[in-house]
Parts: C-alpha cells; sequence; structure tokens
C-alpha cells in the first residue's frame, strides 16, 4: 500500500479540507486528491464526500482512518529501528563469559540510557564480514595476524590488554604458587583443546608457545569448558590457560587455582573493529569509552606478539 497516500487521507480526514491537507504536507490540492483517488481505487471504495464545506469521510472512510492511523505508526517504527542512535547497537563479544562481554557490560553500567544487542559470532573473518555487510556494528577481536590486511573500510583500536593466567588443579606441583614466570611455565603441559587453527587466539597462543618454548597441546576433542575444568581439577600435570575476566564456575570441591604469569606478563590483545562509515552515535560513545585509559593494562613487563 502506498503510504504516502495514506498519510495524504490521515491528513485530509484530519484538516476536513483537501486544501489545508495540501498545504499541511507543501504538496498541491490536485495532488491530494490524486493520492486520495489512487488510494479509494486500490481499496475499492469511496473514503470522502464533498461538500460545501470541505471533505466528509463516508462511513468506510471512518472505517479505514483507525487503520491508516496504524499503518503509518508501524512506519514510525519500522523507520526507527534503523535510524543510527536510535536502534540498538548490534556488538560482538565473542563469548559471553569472555573480557570483551565484561568491557560490554562497563560500558552499558557508565551508560544505561544506551540500548544494546549483544552477538557471539566465531573468528575475526566472520566478525568483518559480519561488520562490512551491516549485520553488526562492532566486535572485539585481536585482529592483526600476520599476514592479514584490514580493508580500508575497516577501522580498529586497540581496547584492552588482557593479562592471562594458569589454571591448574590443587594436585599440581604449580599450585601452591602466587605467580609464576614463562619461563617456569617451560616443559609444562598445558592443554587447551578449543583452540582452532586459523583463528586470532591460535595465532596468539601460537606466538606465545614460539617465544618462550612452552607446549600447549590442542589435541583430544572439545567438548567445552566445563569438561575441560573437570580434567584439569583431577590433573596432577595438566594446565590450562584462561584470561583474567574470564568467568568460569565450577564446583567447590575443585579447588582450582589461577595463577598470575609475570615477569613478563602475557596479555591478550583485545581490539575494538567497526566500519569506519559508521554512523550510529553509540559507537562514539563506545569508542571514547574504551579509549579512557582505564583499561590499559599495558606496561614495560608485558608480553604481546609482535603483530600486535
Amino acid at each position: 500500500m502506498d503510504l504516502a497516500a495514506v498519510r495524504t487521507f490521515v491528513a485530509a480526514a484530519d484538516a476536513g479540507r483537501f486544501q489545508d491537507a495540501a498545504a499541511e504536507l507543501s504538496i498541491t490540492q490536485q495532488a491530494v486528491s490524486k493520492r486520495i483517488a489512487t488510494l479509494e481505487k486500490i481499496l475499492g471504495v469511496r473514503l470522502f464526500t464533498r461538500t460545501a464545506r470541505g471533505a466528509k469521510l463516508t462511513i468506510d472512510g471512518q472505517a479505514f482512518l483507525p487503520h491508516a492511523r496504524d499503518l503509518l505508526r508501524a512506519e514510525e517504527r519500522a523507520v526507527a529501528s534503523v535510524r543510527p542512535g536510535r536502534r540498538a547497537l548490534r556488538v560482538d563479544v565473542i563469548g559471553r563469559r569472555l573480557a570483551p562481554a565484561a568491557l560490554l557490560g562497563d560500558f552499558h553500567r557508565a551508560h544505561p540510557e544506551v540500548e544494546l544487542d549483544v552477538v557471539t559470532l566465531f573468528d575475526a573473518d566472520a566478525a568483518i564480514d559480519a561488520i562490512r555487510s551491516g549485520t553488526i556494528d562492532a566486535s572485539f577481536r585481536a585482529v592483526t595476524m600476520p599476514g592479514r590486511q584490514l580493508p580500508d573500510d575497516i577501522g580498529v583500536a586497540r581496547a584492552f590488554d588482557e593479562p592471562v593466567q594458569l589454571l591448574t588443579g590443587p594436585a599440581h606441583e604449580l599450585a601452591a604458587a602466587r605467580a609464576v614466570t614463562p619461563t617456569e611455565l617451560v616443559g609444562h603441559r598445558i592443554w587447551m583443546p578449543g583452540i582452532v587453527p586459523g583463528t586470532e587466539w591460535a595465532a596468539y597462543y601460537d606466538a606465545l608457545a614460539a617465544a618462550f618454548g612452552l607446549t600447549i597441546e590442542i589435541t583430544g576433542p572439545d567438548f567445552g569448558t566445563e569438561p575441560l575444568l573437570d580434567t584439569i581439577a583431577g590433573s596432577r600435570s595438566l594446565a590450562t590457560f584462561v584470561g583474567e575476566q574470564t568467568r568460569l564456575v565450577w564446583p567447590a570441591d575443585h579447588g582450582l587455582r589461577r595463577i598470575s604469569v609475570r615477569d613478563p606478563a602475557p596479555v591478550y590483545p583485545h581490539s575494538l573493529v567497526w566500519h569506519r562509515a559508521n554512523p550510529h552515535p553509540t559507537l562514539v560513545a563506545l569508542r571514547d569509552h574504551l579509549c579512557s585509559g582505564q583499561f590499559d593494562h599495558s606496561d614495560a613487563e608485558t608480553w604481546t606478539p609482535t603483530w600486535a
């Protein structure tokens, strides 16, 4: 249905005169008559009768008027749903228990008036494709992988350097340590079956293992976080890496230990990625929030891959 004709019908019904409706809509009286005639043809009924005082709604016109108003309200809602600043900002956080989700939660607490739509995509390639297609507005990723060249229309800014921790069970020989160095981890088995070759996190842990001579095993099926924690909790030899901000839930009797890694402290380089032509004002507010400096953990005693 031609919404311009519907809008003209409502204006004429409210004004009671085609001439007044034309003035309100900034069109000619002839255009008003033509639009209403087109609408009457579509509906197969007469909507107005002409009188000496103007135009009066017929019974059919009176029946159609509330539905016409509903159509215009639906149009307004549809436009608002995609208008920058009116729709929710859609952001990919990789996983809902990971640091990017915590960063976005902190932003929402600082700006409770903004609407957010939180999604989780698999890897940087999927995220960048979604940004370029307009499916999402932004993503948190470690993007400067070896061999990766971002498209010119993609913007990126470092958002957060997250310290990496060692996770062990209570029987592991490092379980009592308050902190360890990367050198002290040489020879220990670090098990991370969730690493998928070709992803940005695989590139990070490959670089970490190469830089310090670590043994990171990705063998075996990945049954998810809980089975991994069960295995680590009962092992004397296996440990794994987790981000400092990763939220883990395990039974109290597991006795898992989160141990800081220092001198240097490996940090995972989270960046915010977005389309340079995206005009959403909340995206600007999010970038400003992340660039405030409160999330910067980097210093002379940290390590990141050279590509970061």
